[in-house]
């Protein structure tokens, strides 16, 4: 275990985010399959620390009920009044009893591309250099707004954070910034915030404080500096919504591509935090990775896929096609313009083709269900074919039932199979069947009303029409009836 494992990881999630102007509560708002707080929680888990403290505030049935989903384990303290971020450590410190022998960790619940590996250098950072507060900060490209930090030229110590509006010309030429995360000695932490004020516009208790309340008594304030500017974005509207997600997702892509992945346009591709790849994998441009999905080596997915909880298997096929909870086996092929439900099972080299919907269905190896059909509770043996708009009717108006066809089967166009029904190994159906009976092994079903044609009805009911001056013409042509 790291010698650098923090004693608390306190992470700020009480605020209301009204610039995102939304009935969901801001750290629950979701970028590339996590929410924002989830994001915060996954790399602060990382660190392995003794506690995990979320302070909740705003609609925290909403954000409590999201933790005990994504994070069980964690504690959560209450900050009923929203009264400044120096309050709401010291919710989470109350949670734990009061003072904290260790390190404590606190960072902002808004902020999703923040890394566990930046956070293991900010407690590296404190821990080695003996800090009784250590910042993170960043240079970045335009510090406007931000609160500049000022350090001492020969220590490197940290001497004032200052606000912009309050900034001298030489302090806004600073490029560093304060993030908002801090890494402190839990013991002293504690006993500065007693000392925290509320005498500024806000009438609250600011955790900035506590910086300069340390450093007047003698104690060091250290940065440890991000190495990307990105990470310590706060999320406040949805345009910085939409920035991060572009972000987070560039740097899923990278992460994919350095490992083997051809991604054909990182611009028109998505993909959460919980999918995984195998090694050459092309996704084509247009495509959407979601939730839990795994792509083995060398499948092909896209364009204009959209696979949510979907494994697709080693050489596998995924074209034009939407996926949800699917698990699509090596060598087969799906679409193009399929829609694969959850529950479907594609085997080896399986096929579900052209305007073809499947849920809860197993389609073994060989198999195929071409174009045009829809297959619903159905079990389907190897190396099958099943033929254009054919359709599993599974569903009475009151219970869903199971069809089974079997192996070497050979179903006919426009088949119905009314189920519960099954079809029997190496059978075959007759184009246009309703099957309502079993099927035997081996045999042909032919399931249809006898064809009868009524000669003359044109000319007897539609005289006139174009479709009998037609029957007219024929008629009277060499080889016609007249």
């Amino acid at each position: 275990m790291s010698a650098n494992r923090p004693a608390a990881v306190v992470v700020l999630a009480a605020g209301e985010g009204t610039r995102m102007k939304s009935a969901t509560p801001k750290v629950l708002h979701e970028i590339c399959g996590r929410s924002l707080v989830g994001h915060v929680l996954a790399a602060a888990g990382e660190l392995q620390p003794e506690n995990l403290v979320v302070v909740v505030g705003h609609a925290r049935e909403q954000v409590n009920a999201h933790l005990a989903e994504v994070a069980p384990a964690v504690r959560t303290a209450v900050q009923e009044q929203q009264n400044g971020t120096g309050h709401a450590v010291r919710m989470a410190l109350e949670e734990l009893g009061g003072a904290v022998d260790g390190t404590v960790v606190v960072v902002c619940g808004d902020t999703p591309l923040l890394t566990a590996e930046t956070l293991q250098a900010l407690s590296a950072t404190h821990s080695s250099d003996g800090n009784a507060v250590t910042v993170l900060t960043a240079q970045v490209p335009d510090a406007t707004g931000y609160g500049r930090i000022v350090r001492d030229g020969a220590s490197g110590a940290v001497t004032a954070i200052v606000e912009h509006k309050d900034a001298t010309e030489a302090q806004r030429a600073i490029g560093e910034i304060n993030s908002g995360v801090f890494a402190f000695d839990g013991r002293l932490l504690a006993d500065a915030l007693g000392k925290v004020r509320t005498d500024n516009s806000q009438g609250e208790e600011y955790l900035t404080d506590v910086l300069g309340i340390l450093r007047e008594a003698g104690h060091r304030v250290g940065a440890s500096v991000a190495g990307d500017h990105r990470e310590i974005a706060g999320i406040n509207n949805r345009v910085q919504l939409a920035q991060a997600r572009r972000s987070l997702n560039e740097r899923l892509l990278t992460r994919a591509m350095l490992a083997g992945v051809t991604v054909v346009d990182p611009a028109s591709t998505w993909v959460d935090v919980t999918v995984d790849f195998g090694r050459d994998v092309v996704v084509h441009p247009g495509t959407q990775l979601l939730g839990v999905t795994w792509l083995a080596d060398g499948c092909e997915v896209g364009p204009n896929s959209r696979l949510t909880d979907t494994r697709v298997g080693e050489g596998a096929r995924v074209d034009n096609a939407v996926s949800v909870g699917a698990e699509v086996g090596p060598g087969a092929s799906v679409g193009p313009f399929a829609y694969l439900r959850p529950g479907t099972r594609l085997g080896v080299r399986a096929k579900v083709g052209t305007y073809v919907e499947t849920k809860n269905a197993s389609i073994g190896e060989g198999s195929k269900v071409p174009h045009l059909s829809y297959v619903g509770d159905a079990t389907i043996g190897e190396y099958t074919n099943i033929g254009a708009a054919s359709v599993f009717v599974n569903y009475d108006g009151e219970e869903k039932h199971h069809t089974t066809v079997g192996s070497h089967c050979k179903t006919g166009s426009d088949n119905m199979f009314v189920a519960p029904v099954t079809v029997g190994d190496g059978a075959y159906t007759a184009a246009g069947s309703v099957i309502t009976k079993d099927v035997p092994p081996g045999s042909l079903a032919v399931a249809r009303g006898q064809q009868r044609n009524i000669e003359g009805w044109v000319a007897r009911k539609r005289p006139g029409s174009a479709a009998a001056k037609a029957a007219e013409a024929a008629s009277r042509e060499p080889g016609g009836e007249g």
